[in-house]
């Protein structure tokens, strides 16, 4: 009874706006600060190295390098101070944590990118191949 109470609390907290992203993908979040009486929007850019999932709870790590110093924070997916997220990039990675990165520095922390556009599915369908052009044979029997 406990447990349908706080999954039907929890279902009216998430968003339905959030793009697809996965770990290893370079994002962009805008996020919503407050300064005293003024809101302003602050665009946090960088790679996401952990993704924890969950309806209401899920929270996402984004990684950025900034002025030479590592950066790290931490968003819930469905906060109401999220603005907006893009996805900016998919790289390719082979692990759900890439808590590896902190050690690597310079060309060594670039991940590699996947192909194909962003935000569409990466599997492709091929277009049908071309008539073959008549061969010589083919020409002197007409």
């Amino acid at each position: 009874m406990l447990r349908k109470a706080i999954a039907e609390i929890e279902a009216k907290q998430v968003r339905k706006d959030v793009p697809p992203f996965r770990t290893g993908d370079t994002v962009r979040v805008h996020t919503k600060i407050r300064e005293g009486d003024k809101e302003r929007i602050q665009v946090f850019e960088g790679v996401i190295i952990a993704h924890r999932r969950g309806n209401a709870r899920a929270m996402f790590t984004v990684r950025k390098m900034s002025y030479g110093v590592g950066v790290e924070r931490m968003f819930p997916v469905n906060s109401p101070r999220i603005d907006r997220i893009e996805v900016v990039s998919h790289g390719e990675v082979r692990r759900a944590r890439l808590f590896y990165l902190r050690d690597l520095h310079g060309k060594a922390a670039r991940l590699t990118q996947e192909e194909g556009p962003v935000g569409e599915s990466a599997s492709v369908v091929a277009p049908p191949p071309a008539a073959a052009p008549p061969t010589a044979e083919g020409a002197k029997a007409s």
